[in-house]
């Protein structure tokens, strides 16, 4: 025959370390000494009747575990054969309980086993047997996904197995396996190992992200095998969690395909069984009745489809998916828009490399031919995952609208409902599959991965990003000796190596930086030098956080020996991490909206109109709480919450499917949408029926539709109810008055008169304040009023429902408690008011603002708010530009932008945050105060790319800072009680501590010399106070007239010094209306100074905060401006290029407003 099938057998199980540290100086030992000899030797050593003494490393039960392996190393089993066939390849994934993935790459060849015998037969020579081969098999496993490198190293090793013995192959491949465990992994990002194992030169890539697995193998070979639309239906399989079965006459390309495949659906990750080669006497795997994706030989398509149902069967030799019961799939498709996009960008792939290559010259040496390869290979990839990065955000784009982060909440019902018909089906089973749950989770985690960030650029047209340069890093050459001390020696050249990398590129590139850092953090570790370890990845806080390795310095921290803790101790660089901080574990659950069952307290009425998506605003939610009980009652019934819910939707629904004539659209503005329709009622303008926008009324006539306004919200001057005569009856009537015409228009409005009469004075309130205070949410919160207002009556329909819906009647209710009218000043300079708080619950506290100007792109505020949250608007439009930038979790204190791009962040919990101006995202600290970092400042004479930044906290340290290498150059502590801000004038550091005032040189050696021997305070009673927080003292220097200014926060009152004159405060400025003073900047020669008060009639409070910016002049020294434009004290001010003043208030108002300068 031309081939045999023998049972197979483990010959060897190498694992490492490989080598160990000797235990004396004459001796070294091998790793686990004889645990690593051939498996056959060991069973032919012992004798039939002794039994197995294995220690817990022995790797026996390795082989063990390995032999039940075996069918997918030969999947083929173990061949004989009469000739020599060529070596082949294939891939394994095996998956454990917890998912967990292992790779393995296995390399077969035949060696010759049984060379012709001949021998003598009745006196003449005859041959009765022929040369047989065998095949052997090589299997490398990982747990990382390097297909290709392993590959290249086991085509590597066949060139010395080929040749030699069979009784040296044990020590070739052990040999082989040493060299491998002495490359290091690449840390996520753009560095990538290579070394040599001649005759080939092999790159290890990095993954892209720390979340992801790194990509080497060639994504391009399912667009080889599949069209476009036939690649949409695997997807659509996939996403759907059916049973899939890939057929292949090669074993290579199954895996390949498989892993290709669940790559394109990142960042969803598969959840199911997984098993991409299933080999002889392993079909039964098929017959489970879970969602899987499995692999099989093209020899036994015909049998499973044949013995099967319900199997989606993929042929990827001749690119066909079918199902086991038919040649076509009855599956719901990817959504057309979805999938259209995908074909087009599919057909623009340039996938053959012979085609890009055919202008170049032919490579002469094999490696540059490699590289070439490698480097079309990898910008290929990148465009494929581009492409189906964008297939999957097309797919997803709006559920994020149905997220309620709070509650972790899931709105399913209203997803599907604003899905195409023709979509629903397959969104219902997409959604129903443990690879969306998944997903869900890191939505409501707000994960900031490629997926986030294509959603958040990308609305209509997706936007090619270029890939980022990669820098290759080329590994020492293997030692010659696998011995303790050479493999010490190689760690120690590599460490030499990297730490040369590490000072070339110092200030230059700061992500390399890391991932040289933690590289030589690791290596470091394997040497055993645990304090050096650990240095290099405190490190990492100042380059690049999201590759800081959590478990392996937890790891480091507890096996320190005690004379490495004590030094570490003196090293305050290493204290943060030796320092174990509990583990938070995140929640991740997932809940799905559904409808209470049980009578609702108002928290959980709360809770439940958040989770459905109706409002978020808790005082909304109060008040509505308040008119579905009527004051009857402390609970809503669940029935009468249902008869709400469905009523709001369907007023929803009826409202983004109104059918305006062409003609009435016209009069209309493209954002307008009409939310609330009358019956057909008789008009002073003819018969028709009443509609309102969110910006006016106007009446849709009957007959031929058409067109006639009633009023703009804004124009009204008074709406009353009245009585029509009809008949001998009169009907209740709705007025209403507009400014410039003399004509009322007046409505028959029945039944509806009570209801439209709340709605129209609600919107005209909510106009009225919203142009008064510029601020466009009073609007948006008139409208959202209105719509409850209009629910509650729909699902009440008593007598007393005017009075339940007249409780949300907010603003109309409040005019005749806050004042309408805001002062001339103020109107004249309130540019627009802004809410940070837009998307949460209730309004935060405004702590600090920050104005970046924008050079390639607009400029941006930076908006500081309770809890470590930051918020980024576009300061060209004051739209949001990122909602949730988190930055530890406690208070924010001081923000500083410098000319690299960088914003700096002093928070509470003693950390200085980095976040890139670029990407929005915050992946550097800076950890050596030890104490809440209370201020930053800036050397603004230095413009160029190294700036000195200066912080302080508030035990009385000041650091100076190098802004490019983020290395402290000065340090200096102040005896004080507590440090609040420090400012730069004129090459002289200003020092503020809430009992004292102090000047301190630049130069920091003789400034230090100086305020010990010669340092001078200001004493001012008005200054000191006994609470000792931060915000009680603000200093303020006009660099121009030489003054100081200085306030507090317990009385209204300025004082100001001469810069030579120091001994006592020239002049004292009352501020009028003022209890305290809270913030102040120079802004055009001008001081800005915000204030808070308490409001109230003859000097009484009322109880209603108030708080106010002055602007007062410096030459007078007179309060030239009073501008009021919030409800709750003012947090903080900064200036928009000396165009603009911001103020930021605390949480009971929440806001910023925008204030123009003269």
């Amino acid at each position: 025959p031309e081939s045999l099938l023998l049972e197979p057998e483990v010959l060897h199980v190498l694992a490492p370390p490989f080598v160990s540290r000797p235990q004396n100086d004459s001796e070294v030992l091998r790793l686990r000494g004889k645990m690593q000899r051939s498996f056959l030797r060991r069973k032919r050593e012992q004798s039939p009747s002794s039994s197995i003494k294995v220690t817990p490393y022995s790797y026996a039960t390795s082989v063990k575990g390995v032999n039940e392996c075996l069918y997918f190393f030969l999947p083929d089993g173990l061949q004989v054969t009469n000739e020599q066939r060529d070596e082949r390849f294939h891939f394994l994934v095996f998956t454990d309980v917890f998912g967990n993935k292992t790779h393995g790459v296995v390399m077969q060849w035949y060696r010759p086993i049984l060379d012709g015998t001949s021998f003598l037969h009745n006196g003449a020579v005859s041959s009765k047997y022929s040369t047989l081969f065998s095949v052997f098999s090589v299997c490398a496993i990982s747990k990382y996904p390097y297909f290709t490198a392993l590959k290249d190293c086991l085509s590597c090793l066949l060139v010395q197995l080929r040749t030699c013995r069979f009784s040296d192959m044990e020590e070739r491949v052990k040999d082989f396996a040493a060299k491998l465990t002495l490359v290091p992994v690449p840390p996520p990002g753009q560095l990538h190992m290579m070394f040599t194992l001649r005759p080939l030169t092999i790159v290890l890539p990095s993954s892209e992200d720390k979340d992801q697995p790194a990509i080497d193998l060639d994504l391009h070979l399912p667009f080889l095998c599949f069209r476009p639309q036939q690649l949409l239906q695997v997807i659509s399989c996939l996403l759907q969690e059916q049973r899939v079965v890939l057929f292949s006459s090669d074993w290579a390309r199954l895996t390949l395909t498989a892993e290709s495949l669940l790559l394109f659906l990142q960042p969803l990750s598969w959840q199911q069984p997984y098993v991409p080669i299933l080999a002889r006497g392993m079909l039964d795997f098929l017959m489970a009745p879970t969602a899987f994706l499995m692999g099989c030989h093209l020899s036994h398509f015909e049998e499973v489809a044949a013995e099967t149902n319900d199997l989606i069967l993929i042929n990827i030799d001749n690119g066909s998916v079918s199902t086991s019961c038919s040649d076509t799939i009855d599956l719901p498709h990817v959504p057309p828009a979805a999938a259209d996009c995908f074909t087009q960008r599919s057909q623009s792939l340039k996938i053959h490399f012979d085609l890009a290559q055919c202008h170049h010259m032919s490579c002469t040496n094999i490696n540059e031919q490699r590289a070439q390869r490698r480097a079309w290979q990898q910008n290929l990839n990148h465009d494929i995952q581009r492409i189906t990065l964008e297939l999957i955000v097309n797919i997803f784009r709006d559920v994020s609208s149905h997220l309620n982060y709070e509650h972790r909440v899931f709105n399913t019902e209203e997803f599907l409902k604003s899905r195409e018909p023709a979509e629903q089906l397959f969104y219902k089973k997409v959604l129903d599959t443990y690879i969306f749950h998944s997903f869900l989770k890191d939505r409501l985690n707000r994960k900031i991965d490629n997926y986030a960030r294509m959603e958040h650029s990308t609305r209509s047209e997706m936007q090619k990003t270029p890939p980022k340069p990669v820098k290759v890093f080329k590994l020492p050459d293997f030692p010659a000796s696998l011995s303790f001390h050479s493999v010490q020696s190689y760690y120690s050249e590599l460490i030499q190596q990297l730490s040369k990398a590490i000072f070339s590129i110092q200030n230059e590139n700061s992500a390399m930086l890391a991932r040289f850092y933690y590289l030589r953090g690791f290596i470091n570790t394997l040497c055993s030098r645990r304090l050096e370890a650990l240095s290099d990845f405190q490190n990492l806080y100042k380059t690049d956080t999201t590759i800081f390795p959590t478990h392996l310095a937890t790891w480091l921290v507890d096996s320190l020996h005690q004379d490495e803790r004590q030094q570490a101790d003196k090293r305050p660089e290493l204290k943060r991490l030796i320092t174990k901080k509990p583990y938070v574990q995140p929640d991740n659950h997932v809940k799905k909206f559904k409808l209470p069952r049980k009578h609702l307290h108002q928290d959980e009425f709360v809770q439940c109109v958040q989770e459905c998506g109706i409002v978020k605003d808790i005082a909304t939610i109060h008040r509505l709480f308040d008119a579905l009980t009527d004051g009857k009652s402390n609970q809503v019934d669940p029935g009468l919450f249902r008869d709400f819910y469905t009523f709001w939707k369907e007023s929803e629904d009826e409202a983004q499917h109104v059918n305006l004539p062409t003609e009435v659209i016209d009069h209309l503005n493209n954002s307008e949408c009409v939310y609330k329709l009358s019956s057909c009622v008789k008009t002073s303008h003819g018969v028709g029926k009443i509609a309102m926008t969110q910006k006016r009324l106007f009446l849709l006539t009957e007959g031929q539709p058409g067109y006639l306004e009633i009023t703009k919200f804004r124009d009204i001057q008074d709406v009353k109810i009245a009585s029509a005569p009809f008949l001998l009856v009169r009907i209740p009537s709705l007025r209403i008055q507009t400014s410039g015409r003399t004509e009322v228009f007046e409505a028959n409005l029945k039944t509806e008169t009570e209801l439209w009469n709340l709605i129209v004075k609600e919107m005209w309130t909510g106009r009225k304040m919203a142009d008064q205070h510029k601020d466009p949410q009073y609007m948006t919160q008139a409208l959202t009023n209105v719509l409850l207002m209009d629910a509650v009556m729909g699902c009440l329909q008593t007598q007393r429902s005017i009075i339940a819906a007249s409780k949300l009647a907010y603003f109309d209710k409040i005019k005749h408690e806050v004042p309408m009218m805001v002062p001339k000043t103020t109107s004249e300079f309130l540019k627009h008011k802004i809410n940070p708080s837009l998307d949460l619950a209730e309004p935060q506290t405004v702590h600090v603002l920050l104005y970046t100007p924008g050079d390639e792109m607009n400029p941006k505020l930076w908006v500081a708010l309770t809890g470590g949250k930051v918020v980024v608007f576009d300061a060209a439009s004051w739209s949001i530009l990122q909602d949730s930038i988190q930055v530890g979790e406690a208070q924010l204190n001081c923000m500083l932008g410098l000319v690299q791009e960088q914003v700096w962040i002093g928070s509470q919990d003693s950390v200085i945050y980095i976040i890139d101006n670029h990407s929005m995202c915050c992946n550097k600290q800076l950890t050596e105060h030890r104490h809440e970092v209370t201020s930053l400042t800036v050397d603004t004479r230095d413009q160029h790319n190294s700036q000195h930044v200066y912080s302080c906290s508030s035990d009385g340290t000041i650091l100076q800072w190098d802004s490019a290498s983020l290395k402290v150059k000065r340090h200096l502590h102040l005896s004080c009680d507590h440090l609040s801000s420090i400012q730069i004038h004129d090459g002289t550091l200003w020092c503020c501590e809430y009992r004292l005032t102090s000047r301190l040189l630049s130069n920091f050696l003789f400034m230090f010399h100086f305020y010990l021997h010669n340092y001078f305070c200001l004493h001012s009673l008005e200054l000191i106070h006994e609470n000792p927080s931060h915000k009680n003292t603000v200093l303020h220097q006009p660099s121009t007239r030489g003054q100081l200014w200085a306030g507090s926060a317990d009385s209204g009152e300025l004082c100001l010094w001469h810069i030579n004159n120091h001994r006592h405060p020239f002049k004292k400025i009352s501020l009028p209306g003022s209890s305290g003073v809270t913030c102040m900047i120079c802004v055009k020669d001008q001081i800005w100074v915000g204030c808070r008060g308490w409001s109230g009639v003859g000097g009484h409070s009322d109880g209603q905060r108030r708080s106010q910016v002055l602007v007062v002049d410096p030459e007078s020294h007179t309060v030239s401006k009073e501008l009021q434009a919030h409800s709750d004290s003012i947090q903080t001010l900064c200036s928009a290029e000396d165009r603009y003043v911001l103020s930021g208030s605390a949480r009971l108002d929440g806001k910023i407003a925008i204030w123009k300068v003269e």
